[in-house]
């Protein structure tokens, strides 16, 4: 079976059996340690999914915001080259996290039934 290029190699594919239990521990781990405490997350995917969701687009604007004011708020606390390695963190965290935003998007798909097809693209 196909999946997209953003499935998280930690997911085994919806065509395995029991697929969904992976699925659970990886985007377990995507949200809050404390998450895992709440049975109705564990015993219902989607809502699990739903949940990582919004929690990982927050972690996108934070980042986003904390990297805009990182050298207004730091300048004159830290050292220029301690702002730009904090500013480095930023670079990094930002495209990991829209990255895994990606992959919660096409498990979610997946656990709501969405079958992924491969489709060739035209180079431009």
């Amino acid at each position: 079976m196909y999946v997209p290029p953003e499935w998280p190699a930690e997911v085994r594919p919806p065509s395995v059996p029991d697929w969904e239990t992976s699925a659970v521990a990886w985007l377990l781990d995507a949200v809050p340690p404390d998450y895992r405490s709440y049975e109705v997350l564990r015993r219902h995917p989607i809502a699990l999914a739903r949940m990582a969701t919004y929690h990982v687009n927050s972690a996108i604007e934070a980042a986003r915001a904390g990297y805009r004011g990182a050298a207004v708020d730091l300048k004159g606390h830290l050292p220029p080259h301690v702002v730009e390695a904090v500013l480095d963190v930023y670079r990094e965290e930002g495209p990991r996290l829209v990255r895994l935003s990606r992959a919660i998007d096409a498990v979610e798909r997946a656990l709501r039934g969405e079958t992924f097809t491969a489709t060739l693209r035209r180079p431009r």
